[in-house]
Formats: structure tokens, sequence, C-alpha cells
């Protein structure tokens, strides 16, 4: 019984702060809207792929054994392509003014498994300069990688190219107004239990046995006054006394 009672309580309570509850919902989705769209700077993205191979040979050369030695050498070309031995050269030829750090904080380098092509993205607000720093460190790890390992197996199979409309992958608008949505739904729902719980006014007959610890007897309902009016209206009026 007293868990149908607390569900009830519980919804009484939703519906009684409805109001608060979507006003708190609008305005977090408001505000979301307004940050993303206007206050958060859009970042671009932009990838070259580089495929690791073996130098050309012959088809009957290239075997399963070559593959993997290409594959295993991946992951360090990935650390390598991130070392300042290639974002150096990188720096100083696109002469952007950003140091080592900064341009590490825009590339990622990736690939798939069992893959001997390595993707290199890089993100940046100006999708220009997205494509001009994807492409130098692709040119710059292919003619460095030779002299760091005296090895001829890069090769670039697909360079990075400026859209002629690019649309940016951050900040995601609808997805933030949900996320925000989401969050002013759960914090005006705690609020309205919060102001439930503070409240501490007697409401009703099962406040009264709550807070004093002693059953009601009884309770007198409330007369309208259309009824009070109604019954004087047909009770019929006394003679006067002679």
């Amino acid at each position: 019984m007293e868990e149908t009672i607390s569900l009830q309580d519980l919804f009484a309570t939703l519906k009684k702060r409805l109001g608060l509850i979507v006003i708190l919902t609008i305005l977090a989705v408001i505000i979301a809207g307004v940050v993303s769209y206007t206050l958060m700077t859009p970042i671009y993205q932009t990838s070259t792929q580089i495929l690791v191979n073996q130098e050309k040979t012959d088809a009957s050369q290239l075997t399963n054994q070559n593959i993997q030695t290409d594959l295993q050498l991946i992951n360090t070309y990935s650390v390598i392509i991130k070392s300042p031995a290639i974002l150096d050269e990188v720096s100083q030829q696109l002469d952007l003014g950003l140091s080592v750090e900064a341009l590490i904080s825009k590339i990622t380098v990736s690939n798939a498994e069992n893959s001997q092509v390595v993707n290199v993205a890089v993100q940046d607000p100006d999708p220009a300069i997205a494509v001009d720093i994807a492409n130098t460190t692709a040119d710059v790890f292919q003619e460095k990688i030779y002299e760091l390992m005296n090895v001829d197996n890069v090769s670039i199979l697909s360079p990075a190219v400026l859209k002629d409309d690019p649309s940016p992958v951050a900040p995601n608008p609808m997805l933030n107004m949900a996320i925000a949505g989401v969050i002013g739904l759960m914090l005006g729902v705690g609020i309205a239990f919060l102001l439930e719980y503070l409240d501490t006014s007697i409401k009703s007959s099962q406040d009264i046995e709550d807070v004093l610890d002693i059953p009601v007897l009884g309770f007198v309902s409330p007369i309208q006054e259309e009824t009070i009016v109604a019954e004087r209206a047909n009770t019929p009026s006394r003679r006067k006394r002679g």
C-alpha cells in the first residue's frame, strides 16, 4: 500500500511542478543552441592517406611476409608521423607560427585493422590550413622516412583536397541541444522534488496524522457559497409572531 501511495505522490509532484520542469528543459536547449551556433568556433577536418608497401618489384616477389612486415611497421610509422622529426619540418615549411605541440593536437593518425593504408586526419578552424597541414605532413614523412629508417616503402595514396563548401565536424549543435535538454529535464525534476521536500506546510489529513501522530476523527468539507445561497432560498420564511 505504501509503495502505491509513494508512486502517487511521485506523479503528483511531477504534475504539480510540470511548468518548472518544462521551462528549465526549454531554457537549457535554448542556451545550448545559442552557444553552439554563435560562441563555439567551427572545426573542419580533412585527411590524406599514405600507403605502406615494399619497393616496386615483380609480383612473384611480393609475398605474405612482405605484407606482414609492412603491417608491423605501421605502428612505428604512426609514432614517427607525430614526432618532432617530422612536425618541425612541417612547421617551418608552412610558417604558420604553430609549435610542434600545437600540430600534434591537430593531427590524428590511424589505420584499419590489417590495412596497409595509414590515414592522417587534421582538424583546424580554417579548412585550407587543415589541408595544407595534412598534405605537408604526408610529403615530409615520405621524404624523411628513408633517412630515418633507410626504407623506401611509403607512397601518398590520396592527398587532402579543399572542398568548395566544407562542413564543420564540430560543434554538433543538435547533439549539444539534445544533451542539454536531458540535463535540463533532470535538473527540473530534481528541483521539483527538492521544493516538495522543503515544503513543510500541511495540506491534507494524512499530513496531520504524520506530523501530530494522532488519528483524524473527521473533517468538515468545504461549503460553496452558491450552496448556502440556494439553501436559504429554499427555506420557507418564518411567520412573524403576532
